[in-house]
């Protein structure tokens, strides 16, 4: 059994005996300044292509759009206005009213705190995240793959192994947040057009953030984390990065940040809770994330009592007809 318990130690599901305490990150986006630093580390580290040209997409000073099967890390640019400004602070503040929540004294270790937030101006504010694979702690790909591809590691992150996928795409449909993409691009052929790099991936198959479990297995910081010069990415055990990160929430409130508040935390939502937790200055949908993912196969308990039912129902009915036609 694992060091953890409870809904927050998915390792413990996959069987795993091992005493290490689950792995995450922490992404403050409020102290992020979008270097895309941790992109390229990403990249860098794990040998993903490169996503298009690098021209940016003229909706903002972005270039690679989303997280897909090259991109393991990408970094979002959100410009707003005022009146947005103040509609986020006052989302922020009914949230506060209904109970989110913070942690004033906690026992997470102090974070530093740099003055390093985008610039706010009269006329507007760039919100800059930095957004991952969730590692969920119900991992809808993980449930819907056929394969055994994809499976729940030591740490309680989700890894796939790309050379048992067979590249059916049915993690792609299975993932709530759209993290997981097959690479269909060409980029890097097969293993055997690159010996020289054999645990290059071949196409067809899924990728996604593996939290650099090939670093972490040897006490190693993932990338993307080692790199961000903000220390925006904030990589420990799972526990006490959320108590940190609700520390952080209550610190920026009583700055009048109100808009500040956690994604991921809360391990009653519709995946259990996330092994990337993140600190946001608006709604999720601002950036791209579902206000309220839930994992795919949730309902496949349900639906199987009503599909056991209705069979039983079936089979009493032809016996009920078998016996009286059996009279008649």
């Amino acid at each position: 059994m694992g060091q953890l318990s409870g809904p927050t130690d998915p390792t413990a599901d996959a069987g795993w005996e091992h005493t290490h305490p689950r792995k995450g990150f922490f992404t403050d986006t409020s102290i992020c300044i979008g270097c895309k630093a941790c992109e390229v580390a990403c990249k860098e580290w794990n040998r993903n292509p490169r996503d298009g040209d690098l021209q940016l997409l003229g909706s903002s000073y972005d270039n690679t759009g989303a997280l897909g099967a090259s991109t393991w890390r990408h970094v979002a640019f959100v410009e707003q206005g005022q009146d947005r400004i103040e509609q986020a602070r006052a989302s922020g503040r009914a949230l506060v009213g209904l109970g989110m929540p913070t942690i004033r004294n906690g026992s997470a270790t102090t974070l530093p705190e740099p003055d390093l937030s985008p610039p706010d101006t009269p006329e507007f504010r760039w919100l800059m995240s930095s957004d991952v694979c969730k590692h969920c702690t119900h991992a809808g790909c993980l449930d819907v793959c056929p394969t055994g591809a994809l499976f729940r590691t030591e740490f309680g992150t989700v890894v796939v192994q790309a050379d048992v996928c067979n590249g059916c795409g049915t993690c792609v449909a299975g993932c709530p947040f759209g993290v997981v993409e097959r690479r269909d691009d060409g980029t890097y052929g097969t293993q055997a057009d690159r010996p020289e790099h054999p645990e290059v991936a071949p196409n067809h198959v899924a990728q996604k953030c593996t939290l650099c479990y090939d670093r972490i297995v040897e006490g190693q910081t993932p990338a993307c984390a080692q790199t961000c010069p903000t220390t925006s990415i904030k990589y420990g055990d799972h526990d006490d990065l959320v108590v940190a990160a609700r520390e952080r929430v209550a610190q920026l409130h009583e700055q009048g940040q109100t808009e500040a508040r956690l994604y991921g935390a809360n391990e009653n939502d519709g995946v259990g809770g996330t092994g990337s937790v993140f600190l946001l200055l608006d709604e999720p949908e601002v950036y791209g994330l579902p206000p309220d993912p839930r994992v795919p196969t949730a309902d496949l308990p349900r639906m199987w009592r009503r599909a056991g039912a209705a069979a039983a129902g079936m089979l009493a009915a032809a016996a009920i007809s078998f016996l009286s036609g059996g009279r008649r």
